[in-house]
Parts: C-alpha cells; sequence; structure tokens
C-alpha cells in the first residue's frame, strides 16, 4: 500500500512539482495551499508524512507544527527557503522531524520521507536497530561496528541510541542536551562536542553528520560525505 503523504504549500509551482514527483516514486499525495486547508486535510485524510512550508498566508507552518502536533503522531518534513538557523531550530523544537532547504532534489527528499517512515516501525521492530556497519541490540546495550563489538560509556551509549533510533533525522542540540543531560543543559553545546567526536572515532566518521548550528544526524544510509 502506498504511503500517503500530505503537501502543505502556498506556492503552486512547488505543489506541482513536488507532488508529481512523489507520485511518480509511488506515494499517494494530496496537497494543501496553506495550513488552514492542511488541518483540514488532516483530520479527512490521516496522511503517513505531512511536508510542511514555513511562511505561509492564514497560518505559518510553525502554527501548523504545533496544532499538528496536539491531533497525531505523523512524522513532519519542513520545504522552506529560509536557510536560518534559528527558524529550523525553532521548527524542529516545535514538533518537526526534519527539514530540506529549498531547492532541494527529490532522490533527497524521498530519502527523507522512508527514514520518517522507518520510525513508525512499531516498538518490537525497535530492538535491534543497523545503520550501514553499525548494529545495536537495544535490549543487550551491544554495539557493534562489522560485527566487532564496540565498548561505549554510559554518556556515548545514550546519545548514540537517540541518534540510531532516529537515523536520518536530525537532533538539535538542545534536544540531545535534555535526554543526555537535563533540561539544565539545554544550552551547553560545548558538551556534546567532545562525545560526538568520540562516537565518530568507534563508529566511523561518516555515520553522524554535523548539522551547522543545529545538531546532529545520524545518516539512515552510511555515506561518505
Amino acid at each position: 500500500m502506498a504511503a500517503r503523504v500530505l503537501l502543505i504549500d502556498d506556492e503552486a509551482d512547488v505543489r506541482i512539482s513536488v507532488a508529481r514527483g512523489l507520485q511518480a516514486a509511488g506515494y499517494e499525495v494530496q496537497v494543501a495551499r496553506d495550513g488552514v486547508e492542511g488541518l483540514e486535510r488532516l483530520g479527512i485524510w490521516r496522511p503517513d508524512v505531512v511536508l510542511t512550508d514555513l511562511a505561509m498566508p492564514r497560518m505559518n507552518g510553525l502554527r501548523v507544527i504545533q496544532e499538528l502536533r496536539t491531533r497525531a503522531d505523523v512524522p513532519v518534513i519542513v520545504l522552506s527557503v529560509m536557510g536560518d538557523e534559528e527558524e529550523k531550530v525553532r521548527a524542529l523544537d516545535a514538533g518537526a522531524d526534519d527539514y530540506l532547504t529549498k531547492p532541494f532534489g527529490l532522490p533527497e527528499l524521498c530519502a527523507r520521507i522512508r527514514a520518517s517512515l522507518r520510525r513508525l516501525a512499531p516498538p518490537a521492530a525497535l530492538t535491534v536497530r543497523q545503520v550501514g556497519a553499525v548494529r545495536v541490540d537495544l535490549a543487550a546495550r551491544l554495539v557493534t561496528v562489522d560485527g566487532e563489538e564496540v565498548h561505549l560509556t554510559p554518556l556515548e551509549y545514550d546519545l548514540f541510541k537517540q541518534l540510531i533510533l532516529n537515523a536520518g533525522r536530525v537532533l538539535t542540540h538542545g534536544q540531545l542536551l535534555d535526554n543526555a543531560w537535563g533540561p539544565r543543559y539545554h544550552a551547553e553545546t560545548a558538551y556534546l562536542r567532545p562525545v560526538i567526536t568520540s562516537l565518530r572515532k568507534k563508529l566511523g566518521a561518516h555515520t553522524i553528520r554535523t548539522e551547522p548550528g543545529i545538531g546532529y544526524r545520524m545518516l539512515a544510509e552510511v555515506v561518505p560525505e
């Protein structure tokens, strides 16, 4: 059964080109011209993934995300021409799962959608996760690379677990810090760098990508940068 994608964007050219591309890739697509119409369609159609712009009339994308999060747990990917880091962080903190800056390529968008859909797997499927050569058995807290066991410190493991459970999704500095150190350390981004550096040495240099000024992303498919 084809995954359902709801595209919310006030630019007609974007709606047409993205919808056609996703349909050709095998997705079922509906479009909305603004946030108000998008939320209406959300309740009627129940999509598997929502793509939304940020700057829109009647209701901007940030409000769409906030309202959507009170109604559903569907993955949200922001598609925006705004490359400002603060805007991206605000969208992610509001509940977006990922973002792409316009213009973007259809293959990358499809890869982000696939990564979002993988995170909807039932909890039982999360016992073992693998990204490239990196594999973790969450029940046993066992991490291996190319079949060889890798020892992680408790702090490294906490960060690694967040990243691999959200492979393909950017996690903000604040999200990682809140979960590993606690809310009091929300702004202490310097705490993350040495731990991420150590993880890269143990897991492979290309497994974790830096999103400058925003956070980190474990790649759903590990490829050299």
